[in-house]
């Protein structure tokens, strides 16, 4: 096939999908206003023809609301703030994964709700609470493990309520799981689960704060567990707007893919959009006969959904991500000295 066949090309055709992370500008404890935000930067993504679009934990209320969590005016709000955001995004074929607090069984959640085109299509609550430090998640939240419920009712819908949530689109390879914050910082993330359980794409909505040398650190660890699940990864935490009472935050968002970045931004309210192969993915697990090992027991529950709009063609240039000309040659010179110490002198 010569270059004039490549021109244009069908991006999910030839195995990727196009992920989006935001930074919205939230204002603490006013979901109406931040659902405006949300609002905004959906259309900026639908414009890059984004395909999945993550945002930060607790963002229709801000993460930073501390015992104003407890109050009933909040948590109705939310709730119609999520109804406004599922009737605004009706005809939009973007999943969107979005933070709140969501009630069920006398307890608060802090959750991830996972939409497209106007339905909940599940809800994941965060199964690991930080309450050391700076953090007291258990004085508002109760984890995972305390639900009773399989389901949830949410703005005049029920949907599935679980941390063992899979997100499958019907016609391509792609199988979303969600994990929130401090799930990823387990000895075993929730990811690791999910990958052994088909998901390609790991998403992660959280509000982890800034303290000197933690970027570095929360970066490793999104392109380690990428690499070690073979995986994509879409990280996206709060941002500058939050509350400085107790913490301040970066608005760090990532996209990883096996171990590589993709792209990253920190410090701004903005969108960040990269393509992820899953072609290259599902030949590096096949290849990696050892990828399955030994699969623990779990109980999971795929959700089916499709995206129905036609993907417009690209052209190559117009790709989300860098593609090496030289993927042998290391770009670093002092990567390149360390890599020539690795041949014997002739």
């Amino acid at each position: 096939m010569g270059w004039r066949s490549f021109q244009m090309f069908d991006l999910q055709k030839m195995g990727y999908v196009r992920m989006g992370a935001a930074v919205p500008d939230v204002q603490v404890a006013n979901p109406q206003a931040n659902v405006s935000e949300l609002l905004r930067w959906i259309r900026d993504a639908e414009q890059s023809s984004v395909n999945v679009l993550v945002f930060p934990e607790l963002c229709l209320t801000g993460y930073t609301c501390a015992d104003l969590f407890h109050q009933r005016l909040l948590l109705e709000s939310t709730q119609e703030a999520l109804s406004t955001l599922l009737q605004a995004t009706q005809k939009s074929d973007m999943v969107l994964m979005v933070g709140a607090p969501v009630e069920l069984d006398n307890q608060l959640f802090n959750c991830a709700v996972a939409l497209h085109r106007g339905k909940i299509l599940g809800v994941v609550p965060k199964t690991f609470l930080p309450n050391y430090n700076e953090f007291y998640e258990k004085r508002w939240f109760s984890p995972a493990d305390g639900k009773l419920s399989d389901t949830v009712t949410l703005c005049g819908q029920e949907a599935p309520f679980g941390q063992n949530l899979l997100f499958q689109e019907r016609n391509i390879p792609l199988c979303m799981g969600i994990e929130i914050c401090e799930d990823l910082w387990m000895p075993i993330p929730l990811s690791s689960y999910h990958a052994l359980y088909g998901a390609n794409v790991m998403v992660n909505l959280s509000a982890s704060n800034e303290l000197v040398g933690k970027a570095d650190y929360r970066q490793a660890l999104v392109l380690q567990q990428s690499a070690r699940c073979l995986s994509g990864y879409i990280y996206v935490s709060a941002g500058p707007s939050e509350s400085t009472t107790d913490l301040v935050f970066g608005g760090h968002a990532m996209i990883a893919e096996n171990g590589n970045l993709l792209k990253e931004q920190r410090f701004a309210h903005s969108l960040v959009v990269a393509d992820v192969d899953l072609d290259k993915l599902r030949n590096e697990r096949k290849k990696a006969n050892s990828f399955m090992g030994s699969v623990p027991p779990r109980e999971y529950r795929t959700i089916l959904f499709s995206f129905a709009d036609k993907p417009a063609p690209i052209a190559p240039k117009d790709l989300r991500r860098f593609i090496d000309p030289y993927p042998f040659v290391p770009g670093d010179k002092s990567a390149s000295s360390g890599r020539w110490l690795e041949f014997p002198a002739v």
